[in-house]
């Protein structure tokens, strides 16, 4: 079976597993994917993450992170540029999702980037999704 789409099947998976208090996802892996995983890391969306060896292209096992009574950190995830319809944008118009306190993930010449960082080196590129 072959994925269309891996990103917004990675988001989807991560999704449903918030929504049912899963304490790990796992998911197929890919570059794209591992970056998506590490910008969630670096931003305390996620706890961890590992990449598993299974003879093919391995699955990314994603640890998931709840706030101190159990609440749900991720509130928001949603695929912004699609395989249909991609959807780019310069440093100048990168969204700010909840005034800031949300994230853009983008994919840039120099890796999959948070549009924080993404300003601060001053490059624009590809809206995977939006984090809140």
């Amino acid at each position: 079976m072959s994925l269309s789409d891996p990103i917004a099947d990675m988001l989807s998976r991560i999704r449903n597993a918030v929504r049912n208090e899963a304490k790990q996802v796992d998911c197929r892996n890919s570059k794209i994917c591992a970056g998506i995983a590490d910008v969630l890391k670096q931003e305390g969306y996620i706890r961890d993450f590992h990449v598993i060896d299974d003879g093919r292209q391995g699955i990314l096992r994603i640890e998931l992170k709840y706030g101190p009574n159990g609440e749900a950190i991720l509130h928001r995830l949603d695929r912004e540029s699609r395989p249909g319809r991609r959807v780019y944008r310069k440093v100048e118009d990168l969204p700010r999702p909840l005034g800031g306190l949300g994230i853009v993930i983008v994919s840039t010449s120099r890796g999959v980037l948070s549009d924080r960082k993404a300003r601060t080196e001053h490059v624009g590129g590809e809206l995977l999704c939006v984090v809140e």
